[in-house]
């Protein structure tokens, strides 16, 4: 063999393996987040040609990426969230939740309300509807789509994002995204609560629309309530509005779906 011949004494082990064509670096685990809403501080963007750098802060409300691992949640952790949402004594939801909450529940939640809100509320008219001289055939009222969506959205974006101002102005730390799934899976109990609205009598709508209210205010206030004790004695403002905006809420559904 001569000397231009190459020599493989050291065998293919040698190689250190980021000299080989094709060989890809291995993958971080964890994807840092960020401080002030949860969010991640770095994402890549997997369907671009450069890696995308989401702003933190304020800036991260504007760039979907930053919502990203936020819809990337397991079925079984929303099953157990929901579950969790029905139980309003333990106050422990935030603390649950605090490693990693999700938007996917409240998105959903909203968005199923505002359906069953349409279709529920217009099958309870009929069931309830009574022929008279001037109204003698029951119509389908399309408008509930309008009020269903306006009620629902505007809850679920406005009210967490107040009751975040609240808490920064009274020193108290709990991010936003945080807020945004305690206020979201909050809306949880008036699913059952909808069908069993439908039926035609008004003191039994009362009660349900009552105890559903009810176990929704506490769910919220009692959470907020043993958030904040354990860091601030200035619990009352934000635990008595947070229950009366839940209270008013309960009102809503039952004045403009199930009359």
């Amino acid at each position: 063999m001569d000397d231009h011949s190459l020599k493989f004494s050291g065998g293919y082990t040698s190689l250190p393996a980021s000299h080989l064509p094709g060989s890809v670096p291995a993958a971080v685990d964890g994807v840092p987040r960020a401080s002030e809403f949860g969010g991640p501080s770095a994402l890549p963007d997997v369907g671009g040609e450069h890696n995308a750098q989401p702003s933190n802060g304020w800036k991260g409300l504007c760039n979907i990426a930053s919502y990203r691992p936020y819809f990337n949640v397991d079925t079984y952790v929303v099953v157990e969230r929901i579950i969790g949402s029905l139980y309003p004594h333990k106050g422990d939801f935030i603390e649950k939740i605090a490693h990693n909450p999700d938007m996917y529940g409240p998105v959903w939640i909203s968005t199923t309300l505002v359906f069953l809100a349409t279709v529920l509320g217009n099958f309870a008219a009929y069931l309830s509807f009574e022929p008279s001289s001037t109204v003698t055939e029951w119509v389908y009222d399309i408008n509930y789509v309008n009020w269903a969506a306006a009620i629902f959205y505007a809850y679920i974006s406005l009210v967490p994002l107040g009751c975040y101002f609240l808490l920064q102005y009274l020193g108290v730390s709990l991010s936003l995204v945080q807020i945004w799934c305690l206020y979201g899976y909050s809306l949880f109990i008036f699913i059952p609560a909808s069908f069993l609205l439908i039926i035609p009598t008004e003191i039994l709508r009362w009660i349900v629309i009552s105890l559903a209210g009810l176990a929704s205010a506490f769910f919220v206030a009692l959470n907020l309530q043993s958030h904040i004790m354990a860091t601030s004695d200035k619990w009352t403002i934000p635990v008595v509005s947070s229950f009366i905006v839940q209270i008013c809420l309960a009102l809503l559904i039952k004045f403009f779906f199930f009359v």
